[in-house]
């Protein structure tokens, strides 16, 4: 139960602080952070979790990320649905404290976005679905060849947390204008649900492409990588 509370408490602190800093602090009159804000937030949530509760549960704070683990062969597969529900309802339950910190400013509206996900209409930079399809896969299964290498025992020790938090900011540098960059379901039923219509709708893409990429991550790093890894 600690590591399941762990990776509900992570996955809390990731969409709260990521999806927190787009909604309150990406364009904030006169000082907004910005698209690289937003990225960096995202990468930083990765690497203060990682320190604080990858002894206890790994730090996965993704679905995509446990089912790549599991197909990399480090993960136990009886784990998967306790961390994939620990994790969605970390999500949710950010969403839902981002909700009431934002909806306290006058004209909030959060048919607007709030941080969610999409395609085609409701991709930022108004990306097809194809486009987002093919973006979210391949970041996912980068995303995971790093979180595999990083983690190898071969691999320099201590360091996994940044490798993986500055992958993760460069992904949403790349990405942000495709989908507003899931690679996490977690991340984007968490805020979806708050906002309904077109967000839930469009959902299924942020759970398919990312698991597809984290297999995909992973059949690559069981590629290249050594017996033991």
């Amino acid at each position: 139960m600690k590591q399941y509370g762990a990776e509900f408490f992570g996955t809390f602190w990731l969409v709260l602080g990521g999806c927190g800093s787009a909604v309150l602090a990406a364009a904030f009159p006169n000082v907004g952070i910005g698209l690289l804000g937003v990225a960096l937030a995202f990468g930083l949530t990765v690497v203060t979790m990682a320190y604080a509760i990858g002894h206890i549960s790994g730090c996965h704070l993704n679905p995509a990320v446990s089912v790549g683990l599991w197909a990399g062969g480090r993960f136990p597969a009886a784990q998967l649905a306790p961390y994939i529900i620990a994790q969605v309802l970390g999500g949710i339950a950010a969403g839902g404290v981002l909700y009431i910190i934002a909806s306290g400013q006058a004209g909030f509206d959060v048919s607007a976005g709030f941080a969610s996900n999409g395609y085609g209409e409701h991709s930022p930079g108004k990306y097809s679905l194809a486009s987002a399809l093919v973006c979210e896969v391949v970041m996912t299964a980068m995303f995971l060849l790093v979180i595999l290498g990083s983690t190898s025992k071969r691999a320099p020790q201590g360091f996994a947390p940044l490798a993986i938090g500055f992958t993760l900011t460069l992904i949403h540098l790349i990405s942000i204008p495709v989908t507003n960059t899931s690679v996490n379901p977690a991340r984007s039923t968490g805020v979806a649900l708050y906002v309904g219509d077109w967000a839930v709708s469009q959902l299924w893409l942020f759970w398919l492409a990312p698991i597809v990429g984290a297999l995909l991550g992973a059949a690559i790093y069981r590629g290249i990588g050594e017996r033991g890894d």
